[in-house]
């Protein structure tokens, strides 16, 4: 695949309300993301690099190509409700636990204080338990997510102050 299309296909993807896009070209493909700030160009055979939402074929002339649509986004009314403070984030995709067993009492509380490094939740991802840690001492002053459910990379889980 030629280099300026590759090109080209970033300046539309940067002037559009797109936040992915695919394009097949015989056995060359490239998917461009934004967010996910990544570009495969892959040859021979294409492998799933992430499993992408059924979409409408978006045509691009003289070009191919099939694009989600724009990312939902939060109504404002959540975003403003949020309290301040330190957010922590999820690292990776999987289900939020937030304690260590199903009858186990939580790791946390609401307006419990927390100091670095202790242990806020776990996320399952892979049936790997990955023990999520405060990245700063303070108070936990929300809790985002919900026990069981499955949570995204970079989604807030938490807010500390």
């Amino acid at each position: 695949m030629d280099i300026r299309k590759v090109k080209k296909l970033i300046e539309l993807l940067e002037e559009s309300n797109l936040n992915e896009i695919e394009i097949v070209e015989g056995e060359e493909s490239v998917r461009l993301s934004r967010g996910g700030a990544f570009a495969a160009l892959q040859q021979h055979s294409p492998q799933v690099l992430t499993p992408a939402p059924a979409a409408a074929p978006v045509v691009i002339p003289g070009l191919e190509a099939a694009a989600p649509p724009a990312a939902r986004t939060e109504p404002v009314a959540e975003v403003e409700a949020m309290p301040e403070g330190e957010i922590l984030r999820s690292p990776m995709v999987g289900t939020f636990y937030s304690s260590p067993s199903p009858e186990a009492e939580p790791f946390v509380s609401l307006g419990q204080k927390v100091s670095e490094g202790e242990t806020l939740c776990i996320i399952e991802a892979m049936k790997m338990f990955n023990q999520i840690e405060a990245e700063v001492s303070g108070t936990v002053v929300a809790i985002l997510a919900e026990n069981g459910q499955p949570v995204e990379f970079d989604q807030p889980l938490f807010v500390i102050r």
